[in-house]
């Protein structure tokens, strides 16, 4: 009797949503639960959990690639002129607070949830250099509020801007995250940084956002969704990371075609944790974590690296 192979595991492709603003919340987290129920698409939600200093961001104009990146995504018609002016000249409303019903919504849909951060711009813009009181500052705010809102521990987290420093990465460990989600790169991996092993799991966005495309080789909102699909047609697990601001509002027409030929093309559309629930944490590769550029993005990002080799063994 000839023996039956089993059947390949299904290709898994987990959608990472981070939720930056407190429009984004109140506007794109609803329609984004709506059209993935549609899909029947599983994902991965990560908050803002502190206020929302948007405006603030205006101090990025001397950043290299930062007016490029404005010009090709149409900032104001994206977060819309009220959140642009959050930190400066109005408020910024604390997101967590006014938001937590939207929140807790989020898991009652059955969806994962995790923590981005407390103050996107705050942290995008100073982690880089920050010390460690206040990284651990920041990073606990996020926690506590956490906790307050949904009544558990995080178990995901998810860094602003893809910005991390080493004190970061130790509080991924120290806080007992069970993988996290910091970098970009192209599969899961234990960091290294500068020699340092961080024992909490790293499943990088592996594919680029849509605003990095869009303006860059003829990509436009029309098209961009199958430039993305072009990079999906190779079979393979993978993170895409999207945005509330974005995919939940303006760009949700292009996340919906990429809903439809993510399935055509044989993925299941998943939280990280699914994902995560796949691998066998010892065995995952340890990589070094550093700082780069990408195509499409101003200012540096924390980046996978070269893998590390086991020692040969010696006669």
């Amino acid at each position: 009797m000839r023996a039956v192979s089993p059947p390949a595991p299904a290709l898994k492709l987990a959608l990472k949503i981070d939720v930056d603003t407190y429009r984004g919340t109140r506007e794109g987290v609803p329609r984004l639960l709506d059209l993935l129920a549609k899909h029947g698409a599983g994902a991965t939600f990560l908050f803002s959990l502190g206020p929302d200093h948007t405006g603030r961001a205006i101090k990025r104009v001397f950043r290299p690639g930062f007016l490029g990146k404005v010009g090709r995504t149409s900032v104001l018609a994206h977060y819309g002129l009220r959140t642009l002016l959050y930190g400066t000249l109005l408020p910024g409303p604390d997101i967590g607070k006014r938001c937590a019903p939207i929140l807790r919504s989020v898991r009652e849909a059955g969806f994962e949830v995790g923590i981005h951060t407390w103050d996107h711009v705050k942290w995008q813009d100073g982690v880089a250099t920050a010390d460690e009181a206040w990284t651990e500052r920041q990073m606990s705010l996020a926690r506590d509020r956490f906790r307050e809102v949904f009544a558990e521990e995080p178990k995901v987290h998810g860094a602003a801007g893809w910005q991390m420093n080493v004190h970061a990465y130790r509080r991924t460990q120290r806080h007992g995250f069970a993988y996290a989600s910091d970098t970009r790169g192209t599969h899961p991996f234990v960091p290294v940084h500068r020699a340092e092993i961080v024992s909490c799991p790293q499943l990088p966005t592996t594919l680029p956002t849509l605003d990095e495309l869009i303006g860059l080789d003829g990509v436009t909102e029309a098209n961009v969704a199958q430039a993305v699909l072009e990079r999906t047609r190779e079979p393979r697990d993978h993170v895409f990371t999207l945005h509330a601001e974005l995919e939940g509002m303006k760009l949700a027409p292009a996340f919906e075609q990429l809903l439809e030929g993510w399935k055509e093309q044989g993925y299941q559309l998943v939280a990280m944790r699914e994902l995560m629930a796949t691998l066998e944490p010892g065995s995952l590769p340890l990589h070094a974590v550093a700082d780069g550029e990408l195509p499409g993005r101003s200012g540096k990002l924390a980046l996978q690296g070269p893998a590390f080799l086991p020692c040969p063994s010696t006669p």
